[in-house]
C-alpha cells in the first residue's frame, strides 16, 4: 500500500521543517503539507527552507495546498473569497513553482466559505474562474487541481461528493479545464453524512487523492467506525492508483503503529 503522510496535522510537535525527515524516519517515502507559510506569497528564502527539507529528507512531495487564508482563524481556502482574486492567482504561481522544483503532482484547492453580504452564485462563479486558472496553470507541470467537501464549518459550502463535482463540471464545460479532481477525504464524507461506498462506486477511477481518518473523533482508522480499509480496497478495485493521505490526529504516541508493517 502507498502512503503519504499529511505533516501538517501529523508529527506536529515537531518543527515544520524537521517533519520530512522525522516520516522518512517512521518508514514512508512520501509526504504531503498544507500550505506551510504565513502569507500566500512568502519570501523566496522560505521557501527554499521548505524545499531544501524535503529533499533533504529524502522522501516525495506528493500533495500541497494552496494558500487558504487563516486556517485557525476559521477561513478555508480563497477559491470563491470575492476581492482576494489577484491574492490567489499569486499563490499559484508560488505553488507551481514549488511543484515545479519537488515533482509534485496534487495541488488542493479550498474552496472558501460563504462570506456575508457575498451573492453566492457571484462566489461560484469567481472559484470556476480561478479553478480553471489554478488547472491551466499546473497543467503546464502535468498537475492536477484537487477540490475536497469538508466538515465542521457550516460556511463551507462543499459538503458531499456530487456538490465539489458539480463545480468540477463547470469548470470543464465552461472553460475546458479537465484536470480539476475530487479529492475523497472519507473522514469528511462520512461526517457530513455522504454515502461513502456508493462515492467510491461511481467516481473510484477519477478520484484525484484519497485521504483518511476515522470517525468519530479524527483518530488513527481503527479509533472510530469507519470501514476504511474496506473503502480503500474499493477504490483500489474502482481504479484509482495514487496514494492514501494519512490525514489525521495522532491520539497516541505511536501514530503510525495501525499500519504494522505496511507502512
Amino acid at each position: 500500500m502507498s502512503y503519504t503522510v499529511n505533516a501538517s496535522i501529523l508529527l506536529t510537535e515537531l518543527p515544520l521543517l524537521e517533519r520530512p525527515a522525522a516520516v522518512k524516519a517512521a518508514g514512508f517515502d512520501a509526504v504531503e503539507f498544507w500550505w506551510p507559510f504565513a502569507s500566500a506569497v512568502p519570501a523566496q528564502q522560505e521557501v527554499d527552507g521548505f524545499v531544501d527539507a524535503i529533499q533533504a529528507a529524502g522522501v516525495q512531495l506528493t500533495g500541497l495546498n494552496f494558500f487558504a487564508g487563516d486556517m485557525p482563524g476559521g477561513d478555508r481556502g480563497l477559491v470563491s473569497w470575492i476581492g482576494r482574486e489577484d491574492e490567489f492567482r499569486a499563490n499559484v504561481d508560488v505553488v507551481v513553482g514549488i511543484g515545479e522544483r519537488l515533482g509534485t503532482k496534487a495541488f488542493n484547492a479550498l474552496y472558501g466559505n460563504r462570506i456575508e453580504g457575498a451573492d453566492p452564485q457571484a462566489q461560484d462563479d469567481l472559484a470556476v474562474q480561478n479553478l480553471a486558472f489554478a488547472g491551466a496553470a499546473v497543467a503546464k507541470i502535468g498537475g492536477v487541481v484537487l477540490l475536497e467537501p469538508v466538515s465542521g464549518m457550516d460556511a463551507y459550502p462543499l459538503k458531499t461528493a456530487a456538490d465539489a463535482l458539480a463545480i468540477i463540471r463547470r469548470v470543464k464545460d465552461e472553460h475546458g479545464v479537465d484536470n480539476v479532481k475530487l479529492l475523497a477525504d472519507y473522514y469528511h464524507l462520512a461526517v457530513n453524512g455522504d454515502d461513502v461506498a456508493t462515492v467510491i462506486a461511481g467516481h473510484a477511477a477519477d478520484f484525484g487523492h484519497i485521504q483518511i481518518a476515522d470517525a468519530p473523533g479524527r483518530g488513527e482508522p481503527g479509533t472510530g467506525e469507519l470501514p476504511i480499509q474496506e473503502w480503500i480496497d474499493a477504490a483500489r478495485a474502482g481504479g484509482y492508483t495514487g496514494p492514501i493521505g494519512l490525514e489525521y490526529k495522532a491520539t497516541q504516541a505511536a501514530p503510525f503503529a495501525w499500519l504494522g508493517q505496511n507502512a
